[in-house]
């Protein structure tokens, strides 16, 4: 397996800003930083913690996808959120997505986010053994 480190933008202007990557792949893991409902300048489900939830995990997921993997590959989670009412919404979204697989997971409720109508980030951990991207 090789050592080399690659990363992977998925066009979201605060990589540029801020000088990040979606998501970084070395040796047996993919790591997916902080991953919102926003897909370019639109924020979808806005004022709905579930909807907010599945786009921000579907957006992580597509990053995997350049490394050749899936949901299927994910060994941890992470879900931060505004308002401790949303976590069942929240957790509804990770169980459709993650029941099959369980990876650990750790949900954290949080002061805020760069924009306010932002109410839940994600971040995931995925184990690619030994394939090879």
């Amino acid at each position: 397996m090789s050592d080399a480190v690659r990363r992977v933008q998925s066009g979201s202007p605060w990589e540029e800003s801020f000088g990040f990557a979606r998501a970084v792949a070395v040796g047996d893991r993919v790591l997916v930083g902080g991953t919102t409902a926003f897909k370019g300048s639109v924020l979808y489900g806005e004022g709905d913690p579930y909807e907010q939830a599945r786009t921000a995990f579907g957006t992580a997921i597509e990053a995997l996808g350049e490394f050749g993997l899936d949901a299927g590959s994910v060994i941890r989670t992470r879900m931060y959120l505004t308002h401790a009412r949303d976590v069942d919404d929240v957790g509804r979204a990770h169980k459709e997505l993650f029941d099959a697989v369980r990876p650990v997971s750790t949900l954290l409720v949080v002061e805020g986010f760069v924009d306010p109508r932002i109410l839940v980030e994600v971040e995931v951990e995925a184990f690619r053994g030994a394939v090879n991207s």
